[in-house]
């Protein structure tokens, strides 16, 4: 008979077990995770109101979004949201007073153990098991709202198991990940829209038109309420304020914390969300949000820690985390911004996974960086060579160096003599993200 207990186990060994529980890291389905949810009494159906978010880019910051507003209106939040930077515990946040808090080392083990006996061995992949875990955990502590951030994909992905949420949310969905959620766009976003559930009113980032089709479709098989970027909500920025509109109401708010004018959209479609399911949220509590929220690696100005003492003399160091398409094309249109507020050189530290479309990524910066240092992602076996991503930034007009890792490349940078000092921005991948933090000192709290 299968016994196993967390003894003197850390959450750290609990998740090198998981990986033994089934051969492939990612297999999408629900039948695993549905039946341990069962073994372990359903706690999907005990939960607190659900916001579910799926999406391509956006997802992570539009729930920073929601969080701040929630929280800034005296809610309690849950939060879940994946991959985690430096420490798996990022993953769970248990709402309660001042913001609530990670998931402690004590609660985490305690979850994995309850799961791992639960399950005795049988095959779960470790985002479903991990996955149920958190649910566990919001099932047993009260909260107003929980919001439940999809892993990948959507209609068979471990969160997707919620019967009625209060409302789904959609960000942009692009091209990403097609080796699992299919090789077109129409398909990726019928992954996504896979979350839509019958009657449950649905909120829908900035879409391309293929896309939108295919999430139009499903809500419409769904019979679900459908509010849509641009026809039933917008914002855009007016002489430095975040103007946003829908049929109710215009309200003239700050300009998010985070920066990027893709976060504009983002913020719309929390506000959008909220204004909807909350609606006790007030003007204050939007702005609030807006000046609170805070989400690391998405454009996040290094500006304290260890690695910008490497940098140049009065350097500007940035980080982001985003890797496809989209994602660069929003990057680089945040870099043209400042660099037209603050003419500065731009130099690229890049490292990739090798799943990733790096040409497609760094093709946004083809005539606005004006080097690259291609670096590897450690640990991660996955990840391109250094070489191979210089190559493929050479290919597309980026002179290209190699160096051995992050510091590495901050001390050539450091070596060479700027006229005006640069700015520098680490980017291609949240694994490559989560190695800079924990270098840098600053791990998300």
């Amino acid at each position: 008979m299968h016994k196993t207990t967390s003894g003197n186990s850390s959450s750290g060994d609990m998740l090198e077990r998981f990986l033994n529980l089934h051969p492939r890291k990612i297999d999408l389905s629900l039948g695993r995770t549905i039946d341990l949810l069962a073994k372990l009494g359903h706690p999907q159906k005990r939960l607190p109101p659900v916001i579910h978010v799926a999406g391509t880019n956006g997802k992570g910051s539009t729930v920073a979004f929601m969080r701040a507003m929630l929280e800034a209106a005296g809610k309690s939040v849950h939060v879940y949201t994946s991959p985690h930077l430096v420490n798996f515990h990022e993953r769970i946040r248990l709402g309660g007073p001042g913001g609530g808090k990670l998931v402690s080392e004590a609660m985490l083990v305690d979850a994995f153990a309850r799961c791992e006996n639960a399950n005795a061995g049988a095959s779960i992949t470790i985002f479903e098991i991990t996955t149920i875990a958190a649910l566990l955990l919001f099932s047993e502590h009260p909260a107003d709202y929980l919001l439940l951030e999809v892993g990948l994909g959507g209609r068979y992905d471990a969160t997707n198991v919620i019967d009625h949420p209060l409302a789904s949310v959609i960000t942009p969905v692009s091209m990403d990940h097609m080796d699992f959620l299919g090789p077109t766009l129409g398909e990726i976003a019928s992954a996504k829209a896979g979350i839509i559930k019958s009657q449950t009113p649905s909120f829908i980032g900035r879409q391309k038109d293929e896309a939108l089709r295919v999430i139009e479709r499903e809500a419409h098989r769904a019979r679900a309420p459908l509010f849509l970027y641009e026809r039933d909500f917008s914002a855009a920025e007016e002489s430095g304020r975040l103007i946003y509109e829908d049929a109710k109401q215009l309200l003239d708010l700050p300009l998010p914390r985070l920066q990027g004018r893709h976060q504009i959209d983002n913020a719309a479609l929390a506000i959008a969300t909220l204004r909807h399911i909350a609606p006790d949220l007030t003007s204050a509590n939007f702005e609030q949000g807006l000046l609170a929220a805070d989400w690391p690696a998405r454009l996040q100005n290094l500006a304290r820690g260890q690695l910008i003492l490497l940098a140049p003399p009065g350097a500007e160091l940035w980080l982001d985390g985003g890797h496809n398409a989209d994602g660069g094309s929003a990057l680089a249109a945040a870099m043209g911004e400042l660099e037209a507020k603050n003419p500065r050189p731009l130099v690229l530290i890049c490292g990739s996974l090798a799943s990733k479309e790096t040409d497609a990524f760094l093709r946004a910066f083809s005539g606005l960086a004006k080097e690259l240092l291609a670096v590897p992602i450690m640990g991660e076996h996955a990840a391109r060579s250094a070489a191979e991503i210089a190559a493929i930034a050479e290919a597309e007009g980026i002179k290209a160096h190699i160096a051995a890792d992050v510091p590495s490349a901050l001390g050539q940078i450091a070596a060479v003599s700027w006229s005006v000092p640069p700015r520098i921005l680490i980017c291609g991948s949240l694994y490559l993200a989560g190695e800079v933090l924990a270098a840098n000192g600053t791990p998300p709290e």
